[in-house]
This record gives structure tokens, C-alpha cells and sequence, in this order.
């Protein structure tokens, strides 16, 4: 990491219009990924930005090639965010307390989402109110490969179960215009033109008064509860959990230690030929020095 690197904030904070707060996420050398750093950063400032009152509407975006490749396998990850008893499947649930809260928020939040968008990445934009998407961006969840189902388990709520069953059974990444048609993302818009889109949409979405803005994202979560979504995304936090009792995942997580992350990264993709195993077209480096991609804590103490 070069000295510029370690010294750079891991969240970008501006206002590129007025009423519009803006989140970069800023560990591009790491392809973004989820260091307790970065999520703890992240929570500061989505909590700042909530009581800010000169703020309508809330963007999260990544600096570099992507938006972010997961969680960090670098180092543990720790209940930074909010604290959290360790026992078993503590993680899973803090995850899912983490974005409820985001839900909770009454300031809508807008996920801006381009290059690879990977597990904790998936899960990071599935909290957001509103995600809009580059055409050509690479989202998927492939630790439910060889680790355990996801912590915050959106598939079958965003797509819709025979969609959200595929991507569970297989980790396969799908486009930004396929998350777009089924469901899990609004609009996918050229790369080139993420940037100005989305800053237009967000303009759009603060014209509304902020009372009725927190009105109206209440309505839609209302709803959304009426349907069950809170306890069923609760009830598969506990099933990711048993995930890590279970013998596949208990070699996938020692083959850490024994070949290192980015071996046992390549192993489980190889029969796919996809992600770091892939033919060039996706893949390069998202998963690839084992500092990222779709782990957490290595160290699975209390977990």
C-alpha cells in the first residue's frame, strides 16, 4: 500500500448539489472492500448525513474499478458498526441490524453501483433505497460456493424466488442490466454516464420536502413488513449461520491459513471457470491479492 494510500480517508464526504450528500467509499488499492475501517467510517457518516438537515437524500458509491468486492479477508472483522454479543451467528445478525438501520433512516439512500459489487458488496447495496447501476457491473454472492448461504439474504425478496433460488444454488455474477430486469437494481446506464445519472436522480428525489420524503420511504418499507420481509430476512440470518458448522465450509475456511486466501479464492471457482477463475471478461484481480471479496472474519471465534 503506498503511504498516499494509508493516509487518504477510507470515506470521501461532499455535497455535489444542494440537499445531496455523497459517500464515497475509498479503499480503490482493495477493491473497496469491507474493512472494519471502512464500515465503521461508513456508518459515521450515513449517521451524520441523517441528522443533518440540510440533507434530502444520501449516495454510496466506490472510488476505482468497482463498488465493492466484499468483505475484508485481509484481517477480523469486528462489530465496529454497533456493538454485538458473540454468539453463535453473531455476525450474520449485526449485518442485518446494520442495514435495517439504513432502512430505518428517514433520509432516502441511493446505491450507485459499477464494476464488481460481490457478497457484503451485494448486501451494502441492497440496503439502499434506491441502486442504480452500471450497464456492464458484475454483482453475485459466490461464498454460498463453498462458505455459507448470505448474511443478508435480499435474493429471494429483490428477485423473486425462482431468480433468487439460481443465484443462491450457483454464486453465479450477473450484469448490471440483468439486475436491472430482475429486479434488484432500478436503471443500468452506460459507466461513463453512472456519475451524472444518478447526481440527476438524486436532484429529482430532493426536490421533495424531507417530511415526505421520510413519509414515503416509510410507506414502501411498511409494506414491504406487511409482507414479512423483516422476519424472513432475520430467520435466514440464523440458517447462514449454520453454514460455518458445516463440513465444506469448515475446509474452505482452514485452506485459508494452509494455502492462503487467494489460492482457496481460485480453487472454488475454478469448476465454474468465472470470477478469478474466469477467461478474462470478469474477474481480474476483484477477489485477487486476499484482502477481498466475500469473507468475513477469518477468525471465526464466537461465530
Amino acid at each position: 500500500m503506498s503511504s498516499d494510500a494509508a493516509t487518504e480517508p477510507v470515506v470521501i464526504v461532499d455535497d455535489p448539489s444542494p440537499k445531496v450528500r455523497r459517500l464515497t467509499l475509498n479503499r480503490p488499492h482493495k477493491r473497496n472492500a469491507l474493512n472494519d475501517a471502512l464500515r465503521g467510517a461508513l456508518f459515521d457518516s450515513l449517521r451524520a448525513a441523517d441528522r443533518d438537515r440540510d440533507v434530502s437524500v444520501i449516495v454510496i458509491r466506490g472510488a476505482g474499478p468497482c463498488f465493492s468486492a466484499g468483505y475484508d479477508l485481509g484481517s477480523p472483522n469486528r462489530d465496529v458498526e454497533r456493538s454485538t454479543a458473540h454468539a453463535d451467528g453473531w455476525w450474520s445478525r449485526h449485518v442485518v441490524a446494520n442495514h435495517f438501520e439504513m432502512w430505518d433512516m428517514p433520509t432516502p439512500i441511493i446505491g450507485q453501483v459499477h464494476g464488481w459489487c460481490l457478497a457484503g458488496g451485494t448486501e451494502l447495496a441492497a440496503a439502499c433505497d434506491l441502486v442504480y447501476v452500471a450497464d456492464d457491473a458484475r454483482i453475485g454472492y459466490p461464498p454460498v460456493r463453498l462458505m455459507s448461504p448470505p448474511d443478508m439474504q435480499w435474493q429471494t425478496w429483490l428477485m423473486g424466488l425462482r431468480r433468487g433460488m439460481e443465484a443462491l444454488l450457483t454464486g453465479d455474477a450477473m450484469s448490471g442490466t440483468e439486475a436491472v430486469a430482475a429486479g434488484m437494481a432500478n436503471r443500468a446506464y452506460p459507466v461513463g454516464d453512472l456519475d451524472v445519472e444518478v447526481l440527476a436522480i438524486a436532484e429529482r428525489v430532493a426536490k421533495v420536502p424531507p417530511e415526505l420524503l421520510a413519509l414515503n420511504k416509510r410507506a414502501a418499507h411498511r409494506a414491504m413488513e406487511a409482507m414479512g420481509i423483516r422476519d424472513g430476512i432475520r430467520a435466514t440470518a440464523d440458517i447462514q449461520a449454520l453454514g460455518f458448522h458445516q463440513p465444506p465450509s469448515i475446509e474452505y475456511l482452514k485452506s485459508f491459513a494452509e494455502v492462503g486466501v487467494s489460492a482457496a479464492l481460485s480453487e472454488r471457482d475454478r469448476d465454474f471457470a468465472d470470477y478469478r477463475e474466469g477467461d478474462g471478461r470478469e474477474g481480474d484481480g476483484h477477489e485477487g491479492d486476499g484482502h477481498e471479496g466475500d469473507g468475513h472474519e477469518i477468525d471465526r471465534s464466537g461465530a
